[in-house]
């Protein structure tokens, strides 16, 4: 990989099951206080809503993370290397030019596309069979030495930081329509976003008792036995703050991605609500199962079952459909509220 970091979205070892999981069907939810399947009303709609298609103007030279200086003369076939960027050059108008996605672009829009990329893994062969003219990737994207045979190849590759929190979203919105040629699409739409995600914020009600939520953001995958809690590091913090919760693991002082569950952090976690990805949910056998998982049933959340759910693919992805997931939390950790 480009850097030894792990994703932000993901922790390392998961990475493979949750390629796998995402594989399968993808679903949204809504929270859920009973019950022992996953939620599958969709909270998050799969399909995006594009601007009208831009006229790209280029070439153009844009910096890449990775310290080099790409020049882009054609988006006439386009390979974004992550679920997220692929929403965003299709939500800038340029669908159209996407020939390839991440096994994470499970939006309808890349339905057919064939995918290049499962959790972070590139095919560097596969890439090159679609004779792209230029290739988005983030510093999580890998192997390396796949990023360098594509570039080798004279692709344009260009690498982007990864996306953890609101603030975010304007700043990669702009890199990624610079790098199209189309920065007054980019500008329409970072202004559409701020207006929906403001929209969003404005509207989140009081609670009962005057205190914030608190939500913790577990990862899970049963298949796997992984069970790990989301620290400050696990881009769920900012999501949850702009929903005015409180996120449980950064409060309780866990400075890293995920750790792994333990009575003990549960305990001091002490969560209101949990917020977990669709798959994952059902990877544990729903609620049932989530429960079952040791201190998660003697939290408030765990006895009063409170679960709130989102869609694997759009969770963390920190994009044009942010202000959809915004709303989907709010509704969930207020609308239901007990």
């Amino acid at each position: 990989m480009p850097t030894p970091a792990a994703s932000h979205r993901f922790p390392r070892l998961a990475v493979a099951v949750a390629a796998l999981a995402l594989a399968l069907t993808a679903c949204g939810g809504t929270a859920t206080t009973s019950g022992s399947s996953a939620p599958t009303a969709a909270a998050v709609p799969d399909r995006l809503e594009p601007l009208p298609a831009p006229a790209p103007a280029l070439p153009v030279t844009v910096p890449s993370v990775d310290g080099t200086q790409v020049t882009i003369t054609s988006a006439d076939r386009v390979v974004p290397l992550s679920g997220s960027l692929n929403e965003i050059v299709h939500t800038l108008g340029l669908g159209k030019q996407v020939v390839a996605r991440d096994i994470t672009a499970t939006f309808e829009q890349a339905a057919q596309l064939p995918v290049v990329t499962r959790g972070h893994d590139v095919s560097a062969e596969s890439v090159l069979s679609l004779r792209p003219t230029l290739v988005i990737a983030e510093t999580t994207s890998g192997p390396g030495e796949a990023i360098q045979q594509i570039r080798d190849a004279g692709v344009p590759v260009l690498v982007v930081d990864p996306a953890k929190s609101l603030d975010d979203v304007p700043k990669r919105i702009d890199t990624v329509a610079a790098a199209l040629g189309v920065k007054e699409a980019g500008a329409q739409l970072n202004q559409r976003t701020a207006d929906r995600i403001a929209a969003v914020r404005k509207d989140i009600p009081a609670t009962a008792s005057g205190k914030k939520p608190r939500v913790a953001f577990l990862y899970l995958r049963g298949t796997a036995s992984v069970y790990l809690l989301g620290g400050s590091d696990s881009g769920a913090a900012s999501l949850l703050e702009a929903a005015g919760a409180v996120d449980t693991g950064k409060d309780s002082g866990l400075g890293k991605d995920f750790t792994p569950i333990t009575s003990e952090a549960l305990a001091a976690a002490a969560p209101d609500a949990i917020l977990v990805m669709s798959k994952g949910l059902e990877s544990v056998g729903g609620i049932d199962g989530l429960v079952k998982i040791p201190g998660v049933a003697q939290t408030p959340a765990g006895m009063d079952r409170r679960v709130v759910t989102v869609d694997d693919g759009v969770l963390l992805n920190y994009g044009p459909r942010t202000d959809q997931v915004l709303s989907s939390l709010v509704t969930q950790l207020y609308d239901k509220a007990a």
